[in-house]
């Protein structure tokens, strides 16, 4: 059985996020993209305090699929190293976690 995951990632763009969300969708490596923001991200980047406003995706797909989706992530992201974090759906509703795992196919892709 395929395991569900939810994989989160920022953009400093609306318009990246959307790029994003909407390739995942397409190639089948993601059943949903949700695009929300903006939000304030404070962090330390190269010994500095940024602050900046972000979109963040949170993005619903498998664990097989995870090494696809960090990849297209990379290739799409415009920054250095962005954010790729993925956390196990342990428990939803069957059947929209069926729906999930039917929608995402990494043999399509």
């Amino acid at each position: 059985m395929l395991e569900a995951i939810q994989v989160t990632t920022t953009t400093e763009k609306r318009e990246d996020a959307k790029r994003i969300a909407s390739w995942l969708v397409e190639q089948h490596l993601a059943a949903c993209v949700q695009v929300s923001g903006p939000i304030a991200s404070y962090y330390r980047w190269k010994g500095e305090l940024e602050t900046t406003e972000e979109w963040r995706c949170t993005i619903k797909t498998t664990a097989q699929a995870y090494e696809q989706v960090e990849q297209a992530v990379r290739e799409l992201h415009p920054y250095d190293e962005p954010e790729i974090l993925a956390t196990p759906i342990t428990a939803g509703s069957k059947g929209y976690l069926r729906w999930l795992i039917d929608e995402v196919d990494i043999f399509d892709s």
